[in-house]
């Protein structure tokens, strides 16, 4: 997103999402539903949990050290029956996969330096959340904007309900011949860095081969398209594919590789805003990839909401072992109410950007992961995941006010 996007009298932007059948995102679930499962018996758990699926495999690999017993493959498979693959034909099955699990305890190393941060190490502070030092070095970004009331681009908004209902169609016998396995992409037109119109949708959907695509197309466009995209954003110029590849009949692992962290932009903001790198799924969340990502979130939707700009990013930046962010820097595209600089001092004040205190404050030692696996970790506010709240929106308000600068 560049600083000229309010000033784009017409501008295409495009963001796309997947269902939980798709191979990628049902790498994510695991890998999370794995993280679940042992947070839930062990909140210091450690875990860096990786999984790849393929035509009747599951590989589970990563580090993992805690004081708890989780059966892995019980997990995995209860994972793959709730998403949908319950039948062999589907290329995948919860009952007869092959699970491999390679599982080794995490870096002696690492975890010295994430117990005691460099800051405590140095005997430069030494106050409670001074203690934990971040679990590796990177960049994260968070965003927000006003164009929808979730404060979420409306690209990846839409994508995302579209793949909801694909799901939710499927599941209820709305659409029986459905498969888990689907995609959606969203192009909306700006006027000016205001949403103006739909340009197109995409709606791609895994099948059973009894069903025409002709009748798919029009069962997907009454019971899907219609139901999700507001209908005063859609005109006679707005364009629909719906399975532009004519038959989907072979999909999920079946057709697929599918890895955790391929889809980082659908599980976050539809490439609106910059991207750190890191993923998210099957972190604990000393991995700031994961709690950082979650706190610029935090951060930058909390501007939002208090009026100080239209949209902003918020980026982190860490260093393995320290406590304290390396730098914090917000930028609002020129839709600022108060300058960037008076809003990072605000951040810097009102935020405890260490993680110690972003995982206590948010209370991040817990199951709360799987459910962010699929359609997106932000903007989910029927989740009510604390990443999403808008907390201290009015003190902003409120201090930029008293500064004069509002």
């Amino acid at each position: 997103m560049s600083l000229t996007f309010n000033a784009s009298p017409s501008f295409l932007w495009t963001s796309e999402s997947v269902t939980e059948g798709h191979p990628d995102k049902l790498c994510d679930q695991v890998s999370d539903a794995i993280l679940d499962a042992i947070l839930a018996q062990d909140p210091m758990g450690r875990v860096a949990c990786e999984t790849g699926v393929t035509t009747g495999l599951v590989v589970v690999m990563g580090e993992i050290t805690t004081n708890c017993y989780v059966d892995i493959p019980q997990v995995v498979r209860e994972t793959i029956k709730n998403i949908g693959y319950t039948n062999a034909h589907y290329g995948i099955d919860y009952e007869t996969c092959g699970v491999i699990v390679s599982i080794k305890e995490q870096s002696t190393d690492i975890k010295e330096a994430v117990d005691t941060s460099l800051e405590v190490r140095t005997g430069q502070k030494q106050d409670e959340w001074e203690k934990l030092g971040a679990g590796d070095q990177g960049m994260m970004l968070g965003y927000a904007c006003n164009e929808t009331p979730e404060l979420m681009p409306l690209p990846i908004s839409l994508a995302h309900a579209l793949c909801k209902r694909l799901s939710l169609v499927r599941k209820e016998g709305v659409l029986p011949y459905l498969r888990p396995d689907g995609k959606s992409q969203v192009t909306i037109e700006y006027a000016y860095g205001v949403p103006k119109r739909i340009d197109t949708v995409v709606v791609s959907a895994q099948h059973s081969a009894e069903v025409s695509v002709a009748q798919l197309q029009k069962d997907i466009r009454e019971h899907v398209v219609n139901a999700v995209l507001p209908k005063n954003m859609v005109d006679s110029k707005t364009k629909f594919y719906i399975n532009p590849s004519g038959s989907f009949v072979l999909g999920g692992p079946n057709a697929d590789t599918g890895l955790t962290g391929r889809k980082i932009l659908v599980d976050t903001y539809g490439s609106s805003s910059r991207h750190g790198g890191g993923a998210f799924s099957g972190k604990d969340p000393t991995k700031v990839d994961r709690s950082g990502a979650y706190a610029a979130r935090y951060v930058a939707k909390n501007i939002v909401a208090a009026g100080l700009a239209e949209r902003a990013e918020v980026q982190l930046s860490y260093a393995i072992g320290m406590a304290e962010p390396i730098s914090v820097t917000v930028e609002t595209f020129e839709t600022g109410k108060v300058p960037d600089e008076v809003i990072a001092g605000l951040v810097k004040k009102h935020f405890d950007l260490r993680p110690g205190a972003i995982i206590h404050n948010m209370d991040l030692r817990r199951p709360l992961y799987r459910q962010v696996a699929s359609y997106g970790h932000f903007g989910r506010e029927e989740l009510n995941v604390p990443w999403e709240r808008t907390d201290k929106a009015a003190l902003l308000r409120r201090e930029a006010e008293l500064d004069g600068r509002r």
